[in-house]
């Protein structure tokens, strides 16, 4: 399930207004996006670092989130060095290892890395619902908020739901096996929490009417103007136009 570890600390960066950490990731993703020059990217990595102990990150909880990024880059060195064209760098009989190849493995894994830190930093240290309100104040899609607030709402009700109709297998001693039966048990049990799940967003829709919805959820949080919304704004402009001279000026 959703868990919310990084939105409960304290420090500077949770108290700057959640518009600019979604409005400076999103551009800094971008940027680092289409950075190649391996001098602009250890900067980008050097300040995704800076903002996570800026946000008082927990270390073994960083390296957690980052074991899915980092399989996939291990396959990514395991396939790419030997299999993309370029100059030999290496050649252990018929596998030869591009020079090319090992570069961009290496720019691809620092960008993996800049950007997952730097959106544990920056979204990550914001609840679900005040993300969701954030992106209501930017002016997206009313719908997608909507989306957004009453799954993450009502998405451990719907594991509720799955782990109760389990328990209903187990007691009538249901052993899940390789054969047509248990194909026939889970297929029964995904259509069932389905119309659970429907049944539930009929009882919610209807219930939100009788309240008097009209379309908008209300925040009662609330981020003021403050002067670190300021100086936070202006040291990440100096470091994007820094990885942007680094990068396309010669």
């Amino acid at each position: 399930m959703i868990t919310e570890s990084f939105a409960e600390g304290n420090s500077w960066i949770h108290g700057i207004d959640p518009r600019l950490r979604v409005i400076w990731a999103s551009v800094f993703a971008v940027v680092v996006a289409v950075s190649y020059a391996f001098s602009a990217l250890f900067i980008a990595l050097s300040l995704s670092l800076i903002m996570a102990l800026s946000a008082r990150l927990d270390f073994q909880a960083v390296v957690r989130r980052l074991r899915a990024p980092v399989i996939f880059l291990i396959l990514l060195w395991a396939v790419l060095p030997w299999s993309y064209e370029g100059d030999a760098l290496r050649a252990w009989g018929p596998v030869i290892i591009t020079r090319q190849g090992v570069t961009l493995c290496a720019q691809i894994s620092l960008k993996t890395v800049s950007l997952m830190v730097a959106f544990m930093a920056l979204v990550a240290t914001m609840t679900v619902d005040t993300l969701g309100h954030t992106l209501n104040r930017l002016r997206l899609p009313d719908k997608m908020v909507h989306m957004i607030l009453i799954t993450y709402r009502y998405l451990f009700v719907i594991e509720q739901e799955y782990q109760r109709l389990v328990r209903a297998m187990k007691i009538r001693n249901f052993q899940p096996k390789t054969n047509l039966h248990s194909y026939r048990t889970y297929a029964y049990l995904v259509g069932m929490l389905f119309v659970r799940a429907s049944e539930r967003a009929r009882r919610v829709h209807c219930a939100m009417i009788c309240r008097g919805f009209n379309g908008r959820f209300v925040s009662l949080r609330v981020f003021p103007p403050q002067s670190r919304n300021y100086i936070f704004s202006l040291v990440f402009t100096l470091f994007l136009a820094l990885l942007v001279t680094l990068e396309w000026v010669k």
